[in-house]
């Protein structure tokens, strides 16, 4: 339904070491880097194969305190409830903050698996699979 979504970070190299190892558990990667003659390197693009989905990037203009308040929320599809208790450890590991350990969901449905973090510019990322396991 979504073909991509970008989010504005205060440090693209800090982010992008981020990214790469919170993604990682879930089996996305940075498949494109845009680099810019004369501006040089001001995105990162996640996905699959060639297809990147979820972008980080040098924003127009950032607003630290808007995004402590809660800033962006991107839900990472996940495979099992395994990799996302992964992409929560590796979460935390990278320097996010905590905002939600790997669990059941029952609110939202029966099956509703998920767990939350804050990255380091204070956007909400979770990964969530709907399947029973």
């Amino acid at each position: 339904m979504i073909d991509h979504i970008s989010i504005g970070v205060s440090d693209l190299g800090k982010a992008k070491g981020f990214y790469d190892a919170v993604l990682q558990p879930l089996g996305y990667a940075c498949v494109y880097t845009v680099d810019i003659p004369g501006q040089g390197v001001i995105a990162h693009g996640y996905g699959e194969a060639e297809k990147p989905s979820f972008w980080i990037g040098e924003p127009e203009k950032f607003d630290k305190e808007s995004n402590a308040k809660g800033g962006t929320h991107v839900a990472f599809q996940a495979k099992s409830r395994k990799s996302i208790d992964e992409f929560h450890a590796a979460a935390l590991k990278a320097g996010a903050k905590d905002n939600g350990a790997p669990g059941l969901r029952p609110h939202y449905h029966p099956n509703y698996y998920g767990a939350f973090a804050y990255d380091p510019d204070g956007n909400k990322i979770e990964a969530c699979c709907h399947h029973p396991e």
